[in-house]
């Protein structure tokens, strides 16, 4: 099994917000996560996005791979260092 940290989607039409969740790759986007490790609101003025870096750094460690958008964004907020 491998795993993914990428978004899963969720809010309304046209004021979306995602959920930074770690996941098997081959599930779909909005299937079930492993684990919920925090939110991204790019609509708010501030793009807040809030993560639990302890497990962030946990999942990066035992293997698991960011996709390209969370990869910025952990690497934009300074979640981890190492991050590629």
């Amino acid at each position: 099994m491998t795993v993914r940290l990428r978004l899963q989607r969720k809010g309304k039409p046209k004021r979306p917000y995602y959920r930074v969740v770690a996941i098997d790759r081959r599930v779909k986007r909005d299937g079930k996560p492993i684990e919920v490790l925090g939110q991204y609101d790019p609509m708010s003025e501030d793009n807040k996005f809030n993560v639990d870096a302890g497990r962030v750094k946990y999942w990066l460690k035992t293997g698991a791979k960011a996709s390209g958008t969370v990869a910025v964004l952990i690497k934009k907020n300074q979640v981890n260092e190492d991050c590629k």
